[in-house]
């Protein structure tokens, strides 16, 4: 294959891999554009596997990136279920998991992230799972009755999506966390408290401080036995105690690893022809004066896209306020900003108890905000974080200020 026909491979088959294929072509990018993924669905999102599809109201297909039919109807080839092996910088090549191979001008490394392992007894056994993939999804679904019971190890965003979905499955639920309380790395005291009111509000039992010291069971799981010694008996286990980016084929070529293949603001490695982005990344963010590495759909797509325009030489910074949310029952909770630390929180009231924001300052400056049913407060709070506005709690706490007239002065 001759280097004008080796056209773009992508390396991974998720939102970033997909996103990058299609911002490629609407950039007017005409060579060949393939993408390994090794899964056996094209490139899907992953935030409805803990919700809508674990609870049956989405179809596999409704989770299909654009509806999965983009790639087809913008000449992007798809090699679903085959992994990369190995990246061969010198020679401009992929070696796959079939034996077959593939040419590149251009890789775009998209592996994503993996599951984070508990090294416990009995681990292995079924009703035991990860959930990181659509397949784990369907598994946990299908054993998640009104009869069941499941424990969640790891009270984080995912851990408690899936205590929210399996009380609404009927099953009953117990969330075992490490921390002092629940997504406790992420938001403050007050809205960690606020959402372990609403859990256990629906029935879902909390225990904090504790760890799981063994998994119990036959051929299937039983029982969770706790630090504490109490015995919890489980049909499903869960364990979501966080991701680690996906580096091992990026180190094996060589390219700069640090928390993530390092990138720079157009998603360049340490390697002039391999660019990455998503979750497997840890990037500088110009807004942010720092590098960071996130795990969102907001990044796997936009850090995507800019990835994509700059390998065809269209560049343009992916510096963007961070962007997260998270659904829990009727909750919507959305969060802007990753700070490293803040000062002071403020609560401003929407009129229903249930409806509210905290804002994050630092030294009189808006380093993040966390809305509740508040939507409506995301998009200024990201325009002031973004322009550093000096402001002061009476103002952010006080509904009678408009959020916009902040932003405009």
């Amino acid at each position: 294959m001759t280097a004008a026909k080796a056209g773009v491979v992508i390396v991974g088959g998720g939102q970033a891999g997909g996103e990058g294929a299609i911002a490629l072509r609407e950039g007017g990018y005409q060579g060949p554009v393939t993408i390994v993924g090794d899964e056996p669905y094209p490139p899907y999102e992953r935030p409805p596997l803990s919700k809508a599809l674990l609870l049956g109201e989405a179809s596999i297909e409704s989770t299909y990136l654009r509806g999965g039919g983009v790639f087809a109807e913008r000449d992007i080839a798809l090699k679903p279920g085959i992994r990369v092996a190995a990246i061969d910088r010198a020679g401009k090549g992929v070696g796959l998991s079939d034996g077959s191979g593939l040419a590149y001008d251009k890789l775009l490394l998209a592996t994503g992230a993996v599951v984070r392992k508990l090294p416990l007894p009995s681990a292995d056994l079924a009703g035991v799972f990860y959930l990181r993939t659509i397949a784990d999804t369907l598994s946990i679904r299908e054993r998640l009755t009104p009869a069941a019971t499941i424990v969640v190890i790891g009270g984080g965003y995912i851990g408690l999506e899936v205590a929210a979905s399996a009380r609404k499955r009927g099953a009953a639920a117990i969330v075992v966390e490490v921390a002092d309380r629940i997504m406790n790395r992420v938001v403050a005291p007050e809205l960690s408290a606020y959402f372990a009111a609403i859990h256990r509000g629906h029935g879902v039992q909390i225990r904090t401080q504790t760890t799981v010291a063994a998994i119990e069971g036959d051929h299937a799981v039983r029982a969770v036995r706790l630090s504490t010694g109490e015995t919890i008996a489980a049909d499903i286990v869960v364990i979501g105690v966080g991701i680690a980016p996906d580096t091992a084929l990026a180190a094996a070529a060589g390219l700069g690893i640090e928390n993530g293949v390092k990138v720079d603001e157009f998603g360049a490695t340490s390697d002039p022809d391999i660019y990455a982005a998503g979750d497997v990344t840890n990037h500088w963010n110009p807004l942010l004066g720092r590098y960071v590495r996130l795990e969102s759909w907001q990044n796997a797509q936009n850090q995507a896209i800019a990835a994509a325009k700059a390998m065809i030489g269209q560049p343009a910074p992916y510096a963007e306020v961070p962007w997260f949310w998270s659904d829990q029952y009727d909750l919507n909770l959305q969060l802007v900003g990753a700070p490293l630390a803040w000062d002071q929180v403020v609560r401003r009231d929407g009129g229903d108890p249930n409806r509210f924001t905290l804002f994050y300052l630092a030294g009189g400056k808006l380093v993040a905000a966390n809305a509740v049913n508040n939507a409506r407060d995301i998009r200024p709070a990201r325009q002031l974080i973004a322009k550093g506005t000096p402001l002061t709690p009476g103002e952010l706490a006080d509904p009678g200020v408009r959020m916009q007239d902040l932003v405009k002065r």
